[in-house]
C-alpha cells in the first residue's frame, strides 16, 4: 500500500522569542519493506535545514533560526510504499528455534547494550521477575515466547494518553499499571532484554485503517527483537500485534529518549512558553 504522512507540530510563545537549533526524528526510514516516494520538511519561521545520521543510522534533520518568532511550526509530509505483509512469516535461524538459545559471537558483539538490561535505573529486579514468569518450561519455542510477552503486557498494564515528556521506567510502569505505548514499549523491551534478546525502541507512526479519516494515525512507539535468521521483528504490545504491516518506522534506538520527534530549546522566561500541539495524518494514498 501507499501511505501519505503528515506530521505537524506547533509551539506557541507569549512574545517574541530567539529559537535555538532544533534536532527533528520525524522522517520515515527505509528499509525492504519501506520505500520513501517522496518527502518535505518546512519550518516556519524559515529555518537553515542540514541532515546527518546518527550512530544507529537515523535521519537527524537539525533546524536553525535566523529570526526571533512568538510561534514555531514545522510540518513534515511523506509518501511511503509500505510492502510489509499482514501475516509475516519469519525465517528464524533453527539454533535460535527454542529458549534459550546463545547467540553468535558476532552478534553478541555487535547487539552490545541492545541485549543488556539497564541495570542503571532502578527496579531492574522486578521487571527480570515478571519477564520470567512468562517462561513457563525448561525448553520452549523462542518466537512463542517473545508472543506471549507481547500480548501479555496489557494484562499488567493498561494504555492510556499521557502527555507528560518523557519515559517512566519499566519497573514505574509495573507499579502504576498503566503508560503510554512509549512507556508500554520500554517495558516490553526491558523485559525482553531480562530474558536474554537483543531488543531496540522504535518510534515512528501507525496506520489504522478503522479509524476515522479525521483521526487517522499518530506518533507510535513500538519494540523490535533480534533473532537471527528473521532479523530484527517488530513487536507492538500496545496493540498485541506482531509484524510491521501498519507501522512507519523513523528511528531505532536503545531508549525511547534517544529518539524524540521534536527536541530543542528557546532563550527566554520559562513562563514564554504557552502550549504545543501535535498532529499527525496517516492515510493510504490516492491512486
Amino acid at each position: 500500500m501507499q501511505l501519505t504522512i503528515k506530521h505537524r507540530t506547533r509551539y506557541q510563545y507569549a512574545r517574541a522569542i530567539v529559537l535555538q537549533p532544533h534536532r527533528l526524528i520525524i522522517t520515515p526510514r527505509d528499509s525492504g519493506e519501506l520505500f520513501t516516494v517522496r518527502r518535505s520538511l518546512e519550518c516556519v519561521p524559515p529555518a537553515d535545514i542540514t541532515w546527518s545520521a546518527d550512530v544507529f543510522g537515523n535521519l537527524i534533520a537539525t533546524a536553525t533560526f535566523a529570526d526571533q518568532a512568538s510561534e514555531l511550526t514545522i510540518i513534515s509530509e511523506a509518501v511511503v510504499d509500505h510492502t510489509a505483509p499482514e501475516w509475516p512469516i519469519f525465517a528464524i535461524s533453527p539454533d535460535a528455534h527454542s529458549y534459550p538459545f546463545a547467540y553468535s559471537l558476532d552478534d553478541v558483539v555487535d547487539l552490545g547494550a541492545l541485549a543488556q538490561p539497564d541495570w542503571l535505573t532502578p527496579g531492574g529486579p522486578t521487571v527480570g521477575a515478571w519477564a520470567r514468569g512468562f517462561v513457563l518450561a525448561l525448553q520452549t519455542d523462542s518466537l512463542s515466547l517473545l508472543k506471549s510477552l507481547n500480548s501479555g503486557v496489557l494484562g499488567s498494564v493498561r494504555y492510556r494518553v499521557r502527555d507528560e515528556e518523557g519515559t517512566q521506567s519499566p519497573a514505574q510502569t509495573l507499579e502504576l499499571g498503566s503508560g503510554s505505548c512509549r512507556d508500554i514499549a520500554a517495558l516490553f523491551i526491558e523485559a525482553a532484554r531480562h530474558l536474554g534478546f537483543g531488543a531496540r525502541a522504535v518510534s515512528g507512526y501507525l496506520f489504522d485503517p478503522d479509524q476515522k479519516d479525521e483521526d487517522a494515525g499518530s506518533t507510535h512507539a513500538w519494540a523490535e527483537v533480534y533473532l537471527p535468521g528473521a532479523g530484527w521483528i517488530a513487536f507492538d504490545p500496545s496493540n498485541q500485534r506482531v509484524g510491521a504491516s501498519q507501522l512507519v518506522p523513523v528511528a531505532f534506538a536503545r531508549f525511547n529518549r534517544q529518539i524524540m520527534p521534536v527536541t530543542g530549546d528557546y532563550i527566554g522566561a520559562p513562563d514564554d512558553f504557552q502550549r504545543m500541539d501535535v498532529s499527525v495524518r496517516v492515510r493510504l494514498a490516492a491512486r
